[in-house]
């Protein structure tokens, strides 16, 4: 048989055996193996199919997606819900535009995925930006805060919509109850990006889910720490400010008019571990967890993050799920730390930066995982790295001037310049310093000296810059 390169490689991976703290939550399928739910596994082949008799269809459902959305929609407690096959980029895209119309202002989160900035282009809004707080030497956003977001609406009185992110990536929560209250307390309406939280309802030791904290509308990646497949999500609703048949209508637009039964099939089964199993897989998580931790702190050299910084920079929660590891102290960078975890002990971890590493963990996660972790990372302790780590301050985020809004910017005419050159022009591009992530500079806004200055030194250090079409980071697109 002819090659196969990516099945093959895909094949590979699994015969490797690697012990996931990344997402998916499944964690390689390894959730399935212990609830054994109609075996599920073994007729996935069979049930990809398509909308025939007594399948449904998703964009006008009557029968069994019907069903499934509804009992999904009480196991999250929602008052409706919406299953994602486009994964939560549709989600977004979809509520934003539901809420907006062309040329209206909406308040985001400088912190947001890329996707809250690209609904803003295919609505035709002017994005209004809130800045979260930051950790200023690991580059990590930490909270909103709740009187930022008031003078923003007092600033902004015809934005028609406010959309944060919660948790972040690192599992910072800001105080979204209150945050919802002020919102609505102005007459707008508060949406979520609570991607990386679908799990959050499950153990009161964990932060308040979105809708808790009073969120009209909330998105999840169902897939990122519970078990459904890849590109399948939720979107949930509460109240009466969304106008539904228009969600309804962004929702056809956005997503595939051939939904793909696989997904939402494991939407429904992610639907019923969660309301069977959630609970107590979650309770035996974090006791992994803490055990885990517990154990490291007499490792020299390996430190984790714990929640000392709740009440402070805007932190009102911390998702314990998240695990955010450094040996600075060993002088091993987080680059460094995420390749001896993979190829030498065949652990993958979510993302990692110059300081550290982040591993994802979902109920799928057992105590075996945490303990290669733990004997993973005691043995790399035994020996000094060879990098130097500088303390060095990350960029304070001023607000750039927007000169055209991001869809403005899109279809103006751009040329290629020097980044040296380029002060004082408009930009035609992202300039995203990864990690920790947040746009420096949107497609509209001017380019200031301070930025250029900043991305050179941030170039020199090794730290990615994305955005840019020359991935040697030595020009960039402005408007001519």
């Amino acid at each position: 048989m002819k090659e196969t390169p990516l099945l093959d490689r895909l094949l590979e991976l699994q015969e490797e055996k690697i012990v996931s703290f990344h997402v998916p939550g499944h964690k390689n399928g390894k959730i399935f193996n212990t609830t054994h739910y109609k075996n599920f596994k073994k007729f996935l082949p069979d049930i990809d199919t398509t909308e025939i008799i007594g399948t449904d269809y998703l964009h006008n459902p009557k029968e069994v997606i019907q069903k499934a959305q509804q009992r999904a929609s009480e196991v999250f407690k929602s008052d409706a819900t919406f299953f994602l096959i486009n994964g939560s980029t549709s989600g977004i895209y979809s509520m934003i535009m539901a809420v907006t119309s062309p040329g209206d202002k909406i308040i985001v989160a400088r912190n947001c995925h890329q996707s809250v900035i690209n609904a803003t282009i295919l609505g035709d809004l002017v994005p209004v930006y809130l800045y979260p707080e930051m950790d200023s030497y690991h580059g990590i956003p930490l909270g909103i805060s709740p009187e930022e977001v008031k003078k923003k609406l007092i600033a902004c009185p015809d934005a028609k919509a406010v959309m944060l992110t919660y948790p972040t990536y690192h599992g910072f929560t800001s105080d979204l109850k209150k945050i919802a209250e002020i919102v609505h307390g102005y007459g707008k309406i508060l949406l979520v990006d609570e991607a990386h939280g679908a799990h959050l309802g499950l153990n009161e030791k964990l932060p308040m889910t979105a809708l808790e904290c009073g969120a009209d509308a909330v998105v999840q990646s169902t897939h990122k720490t519970l078990p459904a497949f890849t590109q399948s999500s939720m979107l949930h609703v509460q109240g009466n400010k969304i106008d539904i048949d228009k969600l309804k209508f962004m929702l056809k637009i956005h997503q595939s008019s051939s939904p793909s039964y696989i997904l939402m099939a494991s939407l429904d089964l992610a639907t019923t571990i969660y309301q069977d199993l959630g609970s107590q897989l979650m309770e035996a998580l974090l006791e992994h967890i803490e055990e885990f931790k517990s154990k490291i702190k007499g490792t020299k050299g390996v430190t984790v993050l714990e929640d000392t910084s709740l009440g402070k920079n805007s932190i009102k929660g911390m998702d314990a799920t998240k695990l955010w590891i450094s040996m600075e102290q060993n002088q091993i960078n987080g680059y460094q730390l995420e390749k001896k975890l993979r190829n030498k002990y065949g652990i993958q971890m979510e993302l990692s930066n110059m300081y550290g590493i982040l591993g994802v963990t979902s109920i799928a996660n057992d105590g075996e995982d945490f303990e290669k972790l733990y004997e993973a990372l005691t043995d790399i302790a035994k020996k000094e790295g060879e990098g130097h780590l500088e303390k060095r301050q990350f960029f304070s985020y001023p607000i750039p001037k927007q000169m055209l809004t991001p869809k403005e910017a899109l279809y103006r005419k751009k040329k290629q310049v020097p980044i040296e050159k380029s002060i004082g022009f408009v930009s035609g591009e992202y300039l995203i310093p990864y990690p920790p992530g947040i746009p420096i500079l949107m497609p509209g806004e001017v380019i200031e000296e301070e930025i250029i200055t900043y991305i050179r030194v941030m170039i020199e250090s090794g730290m990615e810059i994305l955005g840019l079409k020359d991935h040697q980071w030595k020009n960039i697109e402005i408007l001519v």
